[in-house]
C-alpha cells in the first residue's frame, strides 16, 4: 500500500518572512524593468524601501522579542527565530544591495540624462551651487537645528526611530591649544550628532548652469556647513545615519482600562524601542561608527553599510517632479460606476439590483455618495460603519460626523489598532464622539479588519436596510491606487446579517443562523475548509474540481494542508497571491496541480476573491480576510458570497484576466523562485490596463448633436 504524503511536512512549506522579501524583490524588479517609464521605474524604488522599513519595525522586531524571551519553537517551515533571523539578514542585504545597484548604476544616470539630476555629495556641486546651499543653510536650516555633542558632562541623545542624522568627530580646537601650552601635545576628539529636520523637504533644488533640474539632499547641505553648527571644533568627519527600532505594539488589553489611553502611551514608546537596524554610510570611520555601536547597543549583523543615499522613499516625491510628464505614465481616469449616474439617488439605484464596485477601474465616489446622502436623507434612520483606515481627509469620517448633528443614530467602530494608523484613528474616533456618535474602539484581543456600512432607512413600505460590502478600507485616497472589490445591495438576507454583525460588535452575542455572512474568528476557516473539502468530494466522484482564490497572502498552515490534500486528490487550484505565499508548487503528489502568480503593477493588488466549481454549481465570495491566521483566527473578518448571476460573472472575469496576465504576473516555480511569465507565443496581455479599458468601454456613448447649418440665399 502506497504511503500518503503528510501534507505538514515542513519541507512542504515557504517560510512567511523569507517569502515577504521576495514580494519585495519582485517590486524590486518593476524599478528593473527597462519597458516601465522612468520616474515609474523610480516609485518602485521608494515602495521597496518603505515596504522594508516596516518589515524590520514589525517582523524583524517580533522575532528579536522571541530570541530575547527563549522561543524555540518552530515554524511551519522548520525554522526557529535564530534561524529566519539569520536567513533575513542574508537576504535583506542581497535585497538592499540590488536595490542600490538598481539607483546609483541605472535609475541616476538615466535621470540626468533626462536633464534630472540629483547630487548625494556636496563636493559635487560648482561654485555657484555652493554659495546658494550655504545661503539656504543660514536661513532656512541654521534656526531649525539642534546640534549635541557628546563628551563627559553630555550624555548620548536619544535618537528618534527613523529619523535621518549626521554623526560627525570634532576636535576640541580650545583643548588642542591648552594641550600644546602644557607640552603634552594630546588632543580631544568629540562625538556629535545633529538630526534631519523631518519636517522640512528632503530634495532642494539648486541652479543649474546647464538648464538641468538638479537637487541636492538635505543632509548633504547640513554635511557642508557642519563647522557652523560647531564652531569651536574641527570637524574631522562626518556621515549620515538612520537607526530602526522595534515598532511592534504589545498591548495587555485585558489589563488597559482605557484602550485609548494605553495605545497613545504605547505610541510614546515607539519612538524609543530597541534598536533592530542601524543604517549609515558606506566606509564611515570606524572610530566613529564603534562609538555608535556602543551607544545604540546594536550588533555587527544589524549594521548595513548603505552606498548612496540612506532612505530611498525621498524617490516617491522626486517622481512626481513637475515638467517631466513624458516619464510617468498617464494616470487613468476612474469611471462613473454604470448602474448610479453622476448625481443619482444611490439608493435608487441600489433597488433597482445589486450592483458591483471595481477600484480604482470605477470610481469609489458612490461608496462616499452612499454615507453622504444617508447624512442628508430625512427618511434615513440610522448609519453604521466599521473604519479600519481612512484618508487624511475623509469625506466619510465628514459625512458620520454631520449624520449625528442631523439627529440620526450613528454607529462607528474605529480600530484603534490598525498598525500605523492608530494616531490618525484616535484622532478621528474623538471628532466622531464630539459631534454625536455612538464609537466602539475595537475589540478586546481582536482587530476589526472587516469593511462593512448599513443604512437603515424609513419607505412607504416599511424599513429597508442598504449594505454596502468590501475588500478594501474606506479610504478614498488609497482607492484611487489599490485594487478593490465591494458590493452594494439592499437585499433582506444581507441587511439582517449586517444588523447582525453591528449588534455583536457592540456588545451583544452571536445570533444562532446567518444568511449570507460568514465571519472570523469564528467559522470563516472552517467554511473555507469545508469548501475546499466539497472540492475534493467532487474530483474522488469524477467530476471536474477546481478553485480560484485571489488575495493578498496565503500562510495558513490548515488551509495549506487542504489545499495540498485537494490538489493530491485531482482538484485544479489557481492562486493569486500579491505578497507572502508559504505553500510550494510542484511537490510530487502534493502540489503538482496548483499554480501561483503574483501581481506587481500600477496598482496594488489588494482585493480578495474565492471561486469554487462546485461540480457546475459555481460558488463566488468576496471580503476582507486573506488565508492568514491573524486573518481567521485574530480578526473580524467578513466574507460575502456573490448571489447574483451578474455580479458572479464579473468577480469571475477579473480572475480569469488576471489569470492570463503575462506582464505584470510573477509565476512561483518548483524550486521556489519567481520569475515573469515566458510570452513567447502568447498575447500580450496586462490585466490591469485591460480592466482600465474595459471600465472605459462600459460608459454610455455620448449621442452626438447635428450640427446645423445656415445657408444663405442666392442672390436675386
Amino acid at each position: 500500500m502506497e504511503n500518503k504524503p503528510d501534507f505538514r511536512n515542513s519541507d512542504y512549506y515557504e517560510n512567511r518572512e523569507l517569502s515577504w522579501i521576495k514580494f519585495d524583490e519582485r517590486v524590486l524588479s518593476e524599478a528593473k524593468d527597462k519597458s516601465i517609464p522612468l520616474l515609474e521605474r523610480l516609485k518602485f524604488i521608494s515602495i521597496t524601501s518603505s515596504n522594508l522599513d516596516e518589515f524590520f519595525m514589525v517582523r524583524v522586531a517580533s522575532l528579536k522579542d522571541m530570541v530575547h524571551a527563549g522561543y524555540k519553537k518552530k515554524d511551519i517551515a522548520g525554522f526557529t527565530a535564530k534561524e529566519q533571523l539569520l536567513a533575513i539578514n542574508t537576504d535583506t542585504r542581497k535585497l538592499v544591495e540590488s536595490q542600490y545597484h538598481t539607483y546609483n548604476r541605472s535609475l541616476v544616470p538615466l535621470l540626468e540624462k533626462e536633464g534630472l539630476r540629483i547630487l548625494d555629495h556636496h563636493e559635487k556641486m560648482t561654485e555657484e551651487q555652493a554659495d546658494f546651499v550655504d545661503r539656504y543653510f543660514m536661513e532656512s536650516l541654521y534656526p531649525v537645528l539642534t546640534p549635541m555633542a557628546v563628551d563627559a558632562s553630555r550624555p548620548f541623545p536619544l535618537i528618534r526611530n527613523k529619523s535621518l542624522n549626521i554623526a560627525a568627530l570634532l576636535l576640541n580646537k580650545n583643548k588642542g591649544k591648552d594641550a600644546d601650552k602644557k607640552g603634552e601635545g594630546s588632543e580631544e576628539k568629540v562625538f556629535a550628532t545633529v538630526q534631519v529636520p523631518g519636517m522640512l523637504p528632503r530634495l532642494v533644488q539648486i541652479p543649474d548652469e546647464e538648464g538641468m533640474t538638479t537637487f541636492i539632499l538635505l543632509e548633504q547641505i547640513i554635511e557642508r556647513n557642519l563647522d557652523k553648527l560647531f564652531s569651536n571644533y574641527e570637524v574631522l568627519c562626518a556621515y549620515p545615519y538612520r537607526i530602526m527600532r522595534n515598532a511592534d505594539l504589545t498591548i495587555d488589553e485585558e489589563e488597559a482600562s482605557d484602550l485609548l489611553k494605553e495605545i497613545q502611551n504605547k505610541l510614546k514608546m515607539r519612538q524609543w524601542g530597541e534598536v533592530i537596524r542601524l543604517e549609515i554610510e558606506e566606509k564611515a570611520d570606524k572610530k566613529l561608527l564603534r562609538f555608535l555601536k556602543s551607544e545604540l547597543k546594536v550588533a555587527d549583523e544589524d549594521i548595513f553599510h548603505i552606498s548612496g543615499p540612506i532612505d530611498l522613499t525621498f524617490a516617491m516625491k522626486l517622481s512626481g517632479q513637475a515638467g517631466f510628464d513624458h516619464l510617468r505614465y498617464k494616470q487613468p481616469t476612474p469611471q462613473p460606476v454604470p448602474e448610479i449616474q453622476a448625481g443619482e439617488n444611490v439608493f435608487e439605484a441600489i433597488r433597482k439590483g445589486d450592483i458591483f464596485l471595481h477600484h480604482p477601474y470605477e470610481t469609489f465616489d458612490p461608496v462616499v455618495d452612499f454615507i453622504r446622502q444617508a447624512s442628508n436623507d430625512p427618511d434615513v434612520l440610522a448609519i453604521k460603519q466599521t473604519l479600519y483606515r481612512v484618508s487624511g481627509n475623509s469625506p466619510i469620517i465628514s459625512s458620520l460626523a454631520h449624520a449625528a448633528e442631523n439627529g440620526k443614530q450613528v454607529t462607528v467602530l474605529v480600530e484603534l489598532k490598525a498598525r500605523f494608523d492608530e494616531e490618525n484613528n484616535i484622532v478621528w474616533a474623538k471628532m466622531l464622539e464630539k459631534a454625536g456618535c455612538h464609537v466602539i474602539y475595537g475589540l478586546v484581543g481582536l482587530k476589526t479588519h472587516s469593511k462593512i456600512a448599513l443604512v437603515v432607512r424609513r419607505e412607504e413600505d416599511g424599513i429597508r436596510r442598504y449594505v454596502h460590502l468590501a475588500t478594501g478600507n474606506y479610504n478614498d485616497s488609497t482607492a484611487k491606487l489599490y485594487t478593490d472589490c465591494g458590493i452594494f445591495t439592499c437585499k433582506e438576507s444581507y441587511g439582517e446579517d449586517a444588523t447582525a454583525v453591528f449588534n455583536m460588535l457592540s456588545g451583544y452575542s452571536e445570533p444562532k443562523v446567518w444568511n449570507e455572512l460568514v465571519l472570523a474568528p469564528y467559522w470563516l476557516k472552517d467554511k473555507f475548509l469545508y469548501l475546499i473539502e466539497r472540492e475534493i468530494n467532487h474530483a474522488k466522484n469524477g467530476d471536474y474540481a477546481h478553485i480560484m482564490a485571489k488575495m493578498n497572502s496565503l500562510c495558513d498552515p490548515d488551509i495549506i494542508a487542504a489545499l495540498y490534500k485537494a490538489s493530491a486528490c485531482g482538484v485544479k487550484i489557481d492562486l493569486i497571491i500579491r505578497g507572502i505565499c508559504c505553500l510550494r508548487v510542484g511537490i510530487p503528489g502534493v502540489s503538482e496541480n496548483i499554480t501561483v502568480r503574483s501581481i506587481v503593477g500600477n496598482f496594488l493588488e489588494h482585493s480578495r476573491i474565492f471561486y469554487f466549481e462546485n461540480g457546475g454549481e459555481t460558488e463566488v465570495y468576496m471580503g476582507s480576510a486573506d488565508w492568514m491566521p491573524r486573518n481567521l483566527d485574530r480578526r473580524v473578518e467578513i466574507v460575502f458570497p456573490l448571489r447574483d448571476e451578474s455580479l458572479m460573472e464579473k468577480a469571475i472575469h477579473i480572475l480569469e484576466v488576471e489569470l492570463e496576465d503575462t506582464e505584470k504576473a510573477h509565476v512561483l516555480g518548483d524550486d521556489g523562485n519567481y520569475e515573469k511569465v515566458d510570452r513567447r507565443g502568447k498575447t500580450h496581455v496586462n490585466s490591469q490596463l485591460q480592466f482600465v479599458q474595459e471600465a472605459k468601454a462600459m460608459q454610455p456613448v455620448a449621442q452626438e448633436t447635428a450640427s446645423r447649418v445656415f445657408i444663405p440665399a442666392e442672390p436675386i
